[in-house]
């Protein structure tokens, strides 16, 4: 996050879309897979991660608030964005979208080591609108994964076109999206951790 005043007052946050309206309004690409993996995110969280949730949203200093910044043609937003959405309506979070592409400001306050407007962005903020942290595209653990699938697909298909490899890997990832929502929903219950007691 740079330093200084931030664009994202109450008002500017309140002007978000719910994750319903930008369903409805603003995904023109895969919106049967934001739907697909809206359920799966559901089928993921267990009761525990719920009340964690629960917990941790309605605790001194949590995290009531969510800002996701995305775009409907990345595969880590119609992955992930549906994960937010599924643990803001479990645990009461109040989620608000704005699509990158339309909010460079926003974008360019929360850029990925400095300067990739990397999507999803996933902004924490308190009840009062207070900045707790940022979290962009996916875990440390799911970018690991990735890379190692890449470099087995990569060493089963040696030899063959750089386009045939990249799409073999992405659909051994594709096949593994459940399994990233649930390291995602992980990775997010670590950094709320102290806010559960």
């Amino acid at each position: 996050m740079t330093t200084g005043q931030s664009v994202v007052t109450p008002e500017r946050f309140a002007q978000g879309l719910l994750y319903k309206d930008y369903m409805a309004n603003v995904v023109k690409v895969n919106k049967d897979r934001f739907e697909r993996y809206y359920q799966t995110a559901q089928q993921q969280m267990t009761p525990a991660d719920v009340e964690f949730f629960k917990k941790a949203v309605h605790a001194p200093g949590g995290p009531a608030k969510v800002l996701v910044i995305g775009e409907d043609w990345c595969p880590d937003v119609y992955r992930g964005m549906p994960t937010i959405a599924a643990v803001a309506d479990a645990s009461g979070m109040d989620m608000k979208v704005f699509p990158r592409d339309s909010h460079l400001d926003i974008m360019n306050e929360f850029l990925n080591q400095g300067q990739f407007q990397s999507v999803p962005t996933v902004v924490f903020y308190t009840k009062d609108y207070s900045y707790i942290m940022h979290w962009i595209e996916r875990p440390e653990s799911v970018t690991k994964e990735m890379e190692e699938i890449r470099a087995k697909v990569a060493a089963e298909m040696a030899g063959k076109p750089e386009q045939e490899i990249r799409g073999e890997s992405s659909k051994r990832n594709t096949e593994l999206f459940p399994h990233y929502q649930r390291l995602t929903i992980d990775d997010w219950k670590q950094i709320f951790r102290k806010y559960v007691r």
